[in-house]
């Protein structure tokens, strides 16, 4: 069960960083997460060399609505980007959040 709620939250952040990258207005946030803070997460979710995830990645993650990003979760625009849903199912261990109930 707890593979499956990490899996949920990476796709959604994956597919918050989707939208992130469409976005022009550097101050904009979605679900409560700069989009500085999903772009400073992008190295962490794309392979084939994944970094850890940055102090900045962590703090903008520590802020966001979870529960919001997770309603992206089964968005197809996440790999289109690059994105590898299993690495961003990995980020709120990564960065020691907790994992909300609902993911």
């Amino acid at each position: 069960m707890e593979k499956v709620q990490k899996l949920f939250c990476v796709a959604l952040l994956l597919a918050v960083l989707a939208i992130a990258s469409n976005i022009a207005n550097a101050q904009s946030t979605i679900c409560k997460m700069p989009v500085a803070g999903l772009m400073s997460c992008k190295p962490s979710v794309t392979p084939p060399n994944p970094t850890a995830p940055s102090a900045d990645c962590c703090s903008a993650l520590s802020h966001a609505d979870i529960n919001c990003l997770c309603s992206y979760k089964n968005s197809s625009l996440l790999p289109s980007l690059g994105i590898d849903p299993k690495l961003a199912m990995q980020l709120p261990g990564k960065c020691k959040l907790p994992h909300p109930a609902n993911c």
